[in-house]
């Protein structure tokens, strides 16, 4: 595991949105914090609270209705959640870079790559038109993109899936950030495609240190890709450690119930493992743990008490109270197989 000193230290991260039913907290006391040359993993269900986590980070929740209300964001020794907006945009691209979920989406339909690629140089940098164009196309054979000087004079429709992927990790990438936040970065994307473009992501961290925080629900994708991962449930982190510490030991209901419903290929099952039950609607669990009426181990006190984050090995926690070392004759440092 990486032990290099923190680049992005989240803290006790509090996003609302403030609607005419009044304030829903879409994250609600989220922390962590990603390493130099790290790959973090944020795994959880739609609607956890993973991409307004990122959107936070990179001060692009849309205002009004979200705001962050609590918490900072360290970059360094930089708190992010006070910089102004002239600041965030420096820091956006130069230093945090983010790729979203829908290339199509994300790029522009009328201004062709090479457009979109250099409009990126130049606005960081004070590159000529040419110098510019010049490292959209190197940046472009990094990635993997074929036929680069061609590929320039092309519009998004013009491409496949993976390709517009490739092309949005290469506008993350032009201007050399130290954090790259990828969301869900591989959806819609067939596997071979999927393997590549993760292969790519492990590349560009390797060769030039870039920190990844990969936003996913694929615990498939974790295990390629991640050192440690850090698990949501409604807005909170569930559980937190290394992968192999997470695979080979899941400690809370939620991270066990994810792990058993990833289908096994070795193993002939007539039905697929599934949670029971929905993620809640933020806001709509005013005490208690938001997993209790979900979970098979859940007794009393977790209907009316929140469970803290408790560490149980150096560097795993788990917000569960199975794993309160107070709570009399419940606490045993395993999950009993369900």
């Amino acid at each position: 595991m990486n032990q290099a000193r923190p680049l992005l230290t989240v803290e006790d991260l509090r996003t609302s949105f403030f609607t005419d039913d009044g304030e829903v907290p879409a994250v609600d006391g989220v922390s962590f914090h990603v390493n130099e040359g790290e790959i973090l993993g944020v795994v959880g269900e739609s609607g956890c609270g993973k991409s307004v986590t990122s959107l936070s980070i990179m001060g692009l929740v849309p205002s009004p209705p979200g705001k962050i209300t609590g918490g900072k964001i360290l970059y360094g020794d930089e708190d992010l959640t006070k910089a102004s907006e002239k600041r965030m945009r420096d820091i956006r691209g130069n230093d945090i870079a983010m790729i979203f979920q829908e290339p199509m989406t994300s790029l522009n339909p009328v201004f062709t790559i090479g457009d979109q690629l250099t409009e990126a140089i130049r606005i960081h940098t004070k590159a000529t038109k040419k110098a510019a164009r010049e490292k959209a196309i190197e940046i472009m054979k990094m990635v993997g993109l074929p036929r680069a000087d061609e590929l320039i004079k092309e519009y998004p429709h013009q491409l496949s899936g993976g390709m517009r992927q490739r092309v949005m990790i290469a506008m993350a990438m032009i201007c050399d950030p130290k954090v790259l936040i990828a969301d869900e970065p591989t959806t819609a994307l067939d596997v071979t495609i999927q393997a590549q473009i993760l292969k790519l992501m492990k590349r560009l961290n390797k060769e030039l240190n870039t920190a990844v925080l990969l936003i996913t629900h694929d615990l498939g994708v974790v295990a390629e890709t991640c050192e440690r991962i850090v698990v949501m449930y409604s807005g909170k982190v569930v559980e937190e450690g290394t992968v192999e510490e997470i695979f080979k030991n899941p400690q809370h209901p939620y991270t066990k119930g994810l792990i058993q419903s990833v289908p096994d290929m070795r193993v002939k099952q007539q039905r697929l493992h599934s949670i029971q039950g929905n993620v809640p609607k933020p806001g709509s669990i005013k005490r208690g743990c938001r997993f209790a009426a979900r979970c098979d181990y859940a007794f009393d006190r977790c209907l009316v008490e929140t469970p803290e984050l408790y560490e149980t090995t150096p560097g795993h926690c788990t917000r569960c109270f199975l794993f309160d070392e107070t709570e009399e004759g419940v606490y045993d440092g395993t999950i009993a197989k369900g």
